[in-house]
């Protein structure tokens, strides 16, 4: 079981959330909703731990295939539903950007076992109804 504390500390929407081994995540909402850029949006750290999750698989799976692999980046974007509350992710687009003499065949399949397989934080969105789509790039 994985456990998570949270607690005011800023203004009204200021949160810091700790886990078990004391990593602090600052939240707050927007300055229109009140808050003031204390941290990230509950909604934006979805988006973050997806990519922190496929960044860990395709970098495992490329280092067990013994890809070089000198940089990795991604960039994320997603739209939420309008009008709806709760506004749920309603697509995302991830890229993944791979530095290195990687093997495209090798990368390719990395990024899509992580995204069709391995990544629980894609899967949990997807069984939200959220579209994800994703791409990759080799330099």
């Amino acid at each position: 079981m994985i456990k998570i504390e949270l607690e005011r500390v800023q203004d009204d929407f200021g949160f810091e959330a700790t886990d078990a081994a004391g990593h602090v995540v600052r939240m707050d909402t927007s300055p229109d909703g009140g808050g003031k850029n204390f941290g990230v949006r509950p909604m934006q750290m979805l988006l973050m731990g997806l990519g922190g999750c496929a960044g860990i698989d395709v970098i495992s799976i490329l280092k067990k295939q013994r890809q070089p692999i000198e940089g990795f980046a991604m960039k994320i974007e997603g739209e939420r539903e309008a009008g709806k509350e709760p506004s749920l992710w309603k697509t995302i687009n991830l890229v993944f950007e791979l530095k290195g003499n990687i093997d495209p065949i090798k990368g390719r399949k990395a990024c899509e076992l992580s995204m069709e397989k391995y990544c629980s934080v894609a899967e949990t969105l997807r069984r939200s109804g959220t579209a994800i789509s994703w791409d990759i790039r080799i330099v």
